[in-house]
């Protein structure tokens, strides 16, 4: 018996509006909304979530207020607005990256990394297209696309649905705008344990990660939250207990053990740690997929090149209408003409032909898997390493060791990446134009019209973070002066003028980065960025209060005004052996015993992808790196791996702070109450239930709302806002935090709970 031929909800005789200006503007506005709070969201966590059914979802109801749409008009509107995500994925994941080689992070250079990356993941996907999407059907299930597709042709429910996108848009913002705007209870309460030195608890009850956590579901939620448990309740408290012995500073850090808090320990050695065990992870999903992957690369290739006889010279059926490939072809080669006539990209003629070669290769390979586990297990991470250890390995035989050349490995992986990550999403999205009857050219030019429009305001949205959560710490190098001045003068700390000045070479003996001098080369501060800082706190002065301590045994740093003074670590009531009646902290007090400053933590962006990609380029190009806690990490995934855990969301678990996980950690649970009370099963209506559709809305509202509160802090007017002063305890202590957040995860559960039994 032969075997049916598919046919489209919308048949490809049949006419219909498609790509309409209203469509096309609508996908790019909600395209950049969602590309920003993506941004927020993969810095904090190194993960994004699919927009595409929420967006399906809105485009329903919004068209609904101007006029009905067609179901092909929906397509679009989602087409073009999930490019935003995959984008903001692929330049969070490697782009900060740039920051810890010690250059600026500028807007051009984003822009264009986004935009070549983008438009190469859509135009490789053009002649895959027939053979991954349309011969492969059946195959390759492509869960996310199939999902968004069945949203769109029950549209009807979709009208309903998006209240709760917006309620939970709406709860979201104000929950965030409540604490982390106005400041009226703590953002991220912490237990610093007195009984077990070193040992710490703590969680940042955002709405945005509350949503997170349940949309991933409880396993990979509690995965992560092993892995932050491993970290600040096992080797924060083991490395405090055994280095508190020691009188000389351990590498890479510069001061004692002993006078650490579980935050300095965390920054100086536990990220090493947690990079190590992302790699090792990333590099197994990739073994893991490599039969996946060859087989991909093989069938595609071989589909490619064999010519398609059947129709030739009769008429393109509108459903089978892909661009031409002229235009991948010739499209192709005025990107690598860009890149190379970019001059802050770096890259010649070979790493151009790598781009090409590694970006098609994982496109494919990407596609494939999409098609098979869904893109939220696709390891674009790993095929990043991947691409980073190739390109690294190939510098070193040619000899290309240089300060240079790290950027120029960066452009690539970074461009690699983000073709890998929208190659993956434009699958998603070819799959739902084939199963609803879209014409693939349409939605071909919609994801390049969704790069060009996400790539602004991505670039505008990292440069705006990293901006409001810069912070500067004095740095004291004797004997050394730099002649990278440039001639741009800044304000520092202490109110007086100073010289920006770049190193970008480690084996000059001080940490690359961005640095404030004088004329002569002095180096006075060093800025550490909001994005992937490392020294987390600012300074705020403190008047009338004086300690009968003794000072002479603790360590000495330099404050704001780049005077002397003594630090001390108050923890558990303590400083060291001697009680104090001060909050938990660190405090600046000069010779006389007076408390000059207080050490303030500042919220900044982990970005722990980027992070690995600038351990991997170092680790090859320069040879410095404190390898002994990178292989604790690599060798704690391999045991994670050989004990049958998932190693990657452990991994993030390990590196990220236990204050992101918690909230997760959270929303897992709420999940799993939710689907074990309704008895709710993976599939369709589990992707747009109710209770997913208010988390898509708690990570919308609470990740645009942050943006709102940095672009506000960096304006000057975090101060203003500030009204924890007028509420004392409430606002400072940790248990009005704890009860707000039960009650944002209390409605979470009763949407995703009650809902479903009004369906019942």
């Amino acid at each position: 018996m032969a075997e049916k031929k598919f046919e489209p909800f919308v048949k490809p005789e049949e006419k219909m509006r498609e790509m309409t200006l209203k469509a096309v503007l609508l996908g790019a506005i909600l395209g950049i909304l969602f590309a920003a709070s993506s941004v927020y969201l993969a810095l904090k966590v190194g993960m994004t979530v699919s927009a595409s059914i929420p967006i399906a979802v809105l485009a329903i109801t919004l068209f609904r207020l101007f006029g009905r749409a067609t179901i092909l008009e929906n397509n679009i509107v989602q087409t073009t607005g999930s490019a935003g995500e995959s984008i903001a994925a692929g330049v969070v994941f490697t782009m900060p990256a740039i920051l810890l080689m010690g250059y600026d992070l500028k807007a051009y250079w984003v822009l264009t990394i986004a935009l070549l990356g983008g438009v190469l993941g859509v135009l490789m996907m053009i002649p895959l297209r027939r053979s991954l999407i349309v011969e492969e059907h059946g195959r390759l299930m492509y869960p996310e696309g199939t999902a968004c597709a069945q949203v769109l042709i029950v549209g009807e429910q979709g009208g309903t649905k998006a209240k709760m996108v917006f309620a939970g848009f709406f709860i979201g913002a104000i929950y965030k705008f409540l604490y982390a705007g106005l400041k009226l209870w703590k953002e991220i309460p912490e237990k610093i344990f007195k009984f077990y030195n070193g040992g710490s608890f703590s969680g940042e009850l955002s709405p945005e990660l509350l949503g997170v956590g349940y949309i991933i579901g409880p396993k990979v939620a509690s995965i992560m939250m092993s892995g932050g448990v491993l970290s600040y309740l096992v080797l924060i408290p083991a490395i405090k207990i055994f280095g508190s012995q020691m009188t000389t500073p351990l590498f890479p850090a510069t001061d004692l053990i002993s006078s650490m808090t579980p935050r300095d320990i965390r920054s100086n050695y536990v990220l090493y740690i947690g990079a190590g065990a992302v790699a090792a992870a990333g590099i197994m999903s990739m073994v893991q997929s490599l039969p996946t992957i060859i087989k991909a690369f093989k069938a595609s290739l071989k589909k490619l090149l064999v010519k398609d006889k059947e129709g030739k010279g009769g008429k393109v059926l509108r459903t089978e209408d892909d661009l031409s490939l002229n235009i991948v072809l010739f499209g192709s080669l005025f990107l690598v003409a860009s890149m190379m006539a970019i001059p802050g990209l770096k890259v010649n003629i070979l790493s151009a032909i790598l781009i090409i070669i590694f970006g098609f290769f994982f496109v494919t390979v990407s596609s494939r898997i999409t098609g098979e586990i869904g893109s939220s297990s696709n390891p674009i991470s790993g095929m990043t390493v991947a691409t980073l250890l190739m390109t690294c390995l190939i510098f070193v035989i040619v000899g290309w060791t240089g300060i240079d050349h790290r950027v120029m490995a960066l452009s690539i992986g970074a461009i690699v990446c983000i073709a890998a990550s929208n190659g993956g999403t434009t699958s998603q999205d070819l799959k739902t134009g084939f199963l609803v009857g879209a014409t693939p050219k349409y939605q071909q030019i919609s994801l390049m019209v969704g790069v060009v429009t996400s790539a602004l305001v991505i670039g505008w949205t990292i440069l705006l973070l990293n901006k409001s959560y810069t912070t500067y710490s004095p740095v004291t190098y004797v004997n050394f002066k730099t002649t990278e001045i440039t001639d741009k003068s800044i304000k520092g700390p202490d109110g007086k003028e100073y010289k920006i000045a770049f190193i970008h070479d480690p084996a000059l003996g001080v940490p690359v980065g961005k640095y404030l001098s004088d004329s002569n080369g002095t180096l006075y501060f060093r800025e550490d960025f909001g994005i992937a800082g490392t020294f987390p706190k600012k300074y705020k002065k403190v008047e009338n209060l004086k300690l009968n301590l003794n000072l002479e045994n603790l360590p000495i740093q330099k404050g704001p005004d780049l005077n002397d003074y003594k630090k001390v670590s108050v923890i558990g009531g303590k400083v060291l052996d001697e009680k104090v009646s001060l909050n938990d902290g660190t405090y600046l007090v000069n010779q006389s015993g007076e408390v000059v400053y207080l050490e303030q933590p500042v919220t900044k962006f982990d970005a722990p992808q980027a992070r690995l990609m600038n351990l991997i380029i170092d680790g090859i190009l320069t040879r410095k790196l404190p390898w002994g806690f990178v292989l604790i990490g690599i060798f704690i995934a391999i045991f994670m791996r050989l004990s049958g855990v998932s190693p990657l969301p452990f991994a993030v678990g390990v590196y990220l702070p236990l204050s992101t996980s918690t909230p997760i950690f959270v929303g897992g649970i709420v999940r799993y109450f939710v689907d074990k009370i309704t008895h709710q099963k993976e599939g369709l209506a589990a992707e747009f239930s109710p209770g997913v559709l208010l988390a898509s809305g708690y990570i919308a509202g609470g990740a645009l709302c942050g943006l709102l509160v940095a672009g506000l802090s960096g304006a000057g007017f975090d101060e203003k806002m500030d009204l924890s002063k007028y509420f004392g305890e409430f606002a400072t202590g940790n248990l009005f935090s704890c009860v707000m957040f039960t009650i944002l995860t209390l409605i979470l559960f009763y949407v995703g709970y009650s809902a479903k039994k009004n369906e019942n």
